[in-house]
């Protein structure tokens, strides 16, 4: 039966469930694309569409089809046996605090877990109706058990996720800073390191589809499990090897300013061309660039760094080399596929026209405005403004060394395969954190009665509802966040930003495997700071950034608390006149 007398409980948790979900995706989906972002291996655009692909197809086409009325496992559902109404009302306080929060937390650009959020108000709203009694405090059984599940689990995540994801991070980009970045001739050892990453990058993707991808069960032994494992490592680097390694070459060593990426799939036969033609006459600029990407302003700072022994520019070999925009040398490279690294940011939006509201022109342009406006923003520049969070990062930057342009640049696809991968786990994971709730108050509203053993079907229209409205907040204010995880923390480059994003993924796998409790945004961070300590000195990490996301993973889970617990008990407790 329905129970019709609680439509409007029903509607309350279906604006607040989407705004939770819309809050999912503008704070946490930047958790896999700011350090692709800011390292300009993608533009934001380009981000914003494959996160919108990979996040959508997550979410709906291996999210989970049963999800825990409880996500988080933290109250007795049982509790609610007879009175199914009151926990329908609980986990519509639990969406209106957790939405509220994150809301808060987008628009002053804090990162935080929306885990922990939703984690927060199921707390709040079951010592409110159960009592503390109701309510799991530490998990059950030895071991890992005891800390996987249950309150306990969220200050174990303060420590558990910061800190492995750092150790990964740092080994990862160690391995590639002394391997690759230092040597003399960085471009041909990035060829040979290159497929090797792209091979065990794919492995470690593998074990993190098949382990923590979604609802999907996979039927094999431990050992055919590693042999696939292996083979897709392989297999991928072997692919690598025969068609995006030879396009590399021609683009990077023979400066082959004609190929765009479309023409990877040709491979070895790219071999075969012949010496590039002349490029076309280059625009002379006002400025200067410089072969690791970065201005000659940039470059100045680096190099009075580099003089007081603070950073490591000077270790390269001369790499870095000024050279001026329209100059022969570089006349090629302006007009290949690297030379994004230094175009300008371009409005899609444009100038508001001149004319009344009315005129075609101005409607246009409002649509424009309101479809674009979020995805039309220089979150790279953006980056480099002052705010009350971050405050400024020239300083910060001054101190990180900068590496060989054409180096970094091989990296830059190797960063794009493991944040589309990350996004496509985070869609099929965390957007339970929104629909699981809401699915138990549609169980409850349709049947009248408690989900059977605690699980509540999703249905496919609540995970496309889901889906959608974590794309529209991708779209209309992920940037907010995108700027603060990126170059405000540290200085970025794809080969930091993959470092990064692969210790991240490795945390994640670890932790599932061993049932640990970890969230995305405390292991992107904990990489983040842990690349940018291995420039040897700690003035290139943002500590004033760090500690204002730290302080927000801390007061996530008890003012959700306090929010959905205050709300659950004067509704409850409320006078009721017949």
């Amino acid at each position: 039966m329905t129970l019709s007398q609680y439509d409007y409980l029903f509607a309350i948790g279906t604006i607040f469930a989407g705004l939770d979900a819309w809050n999912i995706g503008a704070n946490d989906v930047a958790n896999s694309w700011a350090t692709s972002v800011a390292s300009q291996s993608v533009t934001y655009l380009q981000a914003m569409v494959l996160a919108s692909i990979m996040e959508f197809s997550g979410s709906v086409g291996v999210g989970a089809r049963v999800a825990d009325t409880i996500r988080t496992k933290v109250v007795d559902t049982s509790l609610f046996k007879d009175d199914p109404e009151m926990l329908m009302l609980g986990m519509v306080c639990a969406v209106v605090a957790s939405s509220l929060y994150l809301s808060f937390a987008t628009k002053i650009g804090l990162p935080v877990s929306t885990t922990h959020s939703i984690m927060g108000g199921v707390i709040g709203m079951g010592v409110a109706s159960v009592g503390t009694s109701g309510v799991q405090w530490v998990g059950k059984g030895s071991g890992t058990g005891v800390i996987n599940s249950g309150v306990v689990q969220v200050f174990m995540a303060w420590i558990i996720a910061p800190c492995l994801s750092a150790a990964f991070a740092s080994v990862i980009f160690l391995i590639t800073k002394y391997g690759v970045m230092l040597r003399k001739n960085p471009v041909w050892k990035a060829f040979f390191y290159v497929p090797v990453y792209f091979g065990l990058a794919a492995s470690l993707l593998t074990m993190l589809l098949l382990w923590k991808g979604g609802s999907y069960k996979i039927n094999l032994s431990q050992g055919a499990l590693a042999g696939v494992i292996v083979a897709v490592g392989f297999g991928w680097g072997l692919l690598m090897l025969v068609t995006l390694m030879p396009w590399l070459y021609r683009v990077v060593i023979c400066d082959d300013w004609e190929l765009r990426w479309y023409h990877i799939p040709m491979g070895l036969l790219l071999l075969r061309r012949g010496a590039p033609p002349p490029p076309p006459p280059q625009e002379s600029t006002s400025h200067e660039v410089f072969d690791d990407g970065a201005t000659k302003e940039d470059n100045i700072a680096g190099q009075k760094a580099a003089e007081r022994g603070d950073v490591e520019a000077a270790a390269a070999d001369g790499e870095v080399k000024p050279v001026t925009a329209d100059s022969d040398s570089n006349s090629a490279y302006r007009h290949s596929p690297l030379a994004r690294f230094q175009r300008p940011h371009k409005s899609m939006v444009g100038p508001k026209p001149e004319g009344k509201w009315y005129e075609g022109a101005v409607l246009f342009w409002y649509l424009k405005w309101a479809v674009l406006r979020g995805v039309d923003q220089d979150v790279v520049n953006l980056e480099g403004q002052k705010s009350a969070l971050a405050g400024g990062v020239e300083e910060i930057h001054s101190h990180a060394a900068r590496y060989d342009t054409r180096a970094e640049y091989m990296y830059s696809f190797l960063q794009v395969m493991t944040a589309a991968t990350a996004s496509f786990t985070h869609g099929a994971n965390d957007i339970a954190n929104a629909i699981g709730p809401y699915a138990t108050v549609y169980e409850i509203w349709k049947s009248g009665v408690l989900p059977k053993t605690g699980k509540a079907e999703v249905p496919v229209w609540i995970l496309v509802f889901g889906g959608g409205m974590l794309i529209i907040g991708v779209w209309t204010y992920g940037y907010n966040i995108m700027r603060n995880l990126g170059n405000r923390l540290t200085l970025q480059s794809p080969s930091r930003g993959f470092s990064m994003e692969l210790g991240s993924a490795i945390t994640v796998i670890l932790a599932t495997r061993l049932k640990l409790p970890v969230s995305t945004t405390q292991c992107i961070t904990g990489a983040t700071v842990g690349v940018g300590l291995c420039s040897g000195t700690w003035r290139t990490v943002n500590w004033r950034m760090v500690g204002w996301i730290y302080a927000g993973w801390i007061i996530t889970l008890p003012v959700a608390g306090i929010i959905s617990g205050c709300l659950m008990g004067i509704i409850i407790n409320a006078p009721r006149w017949s």
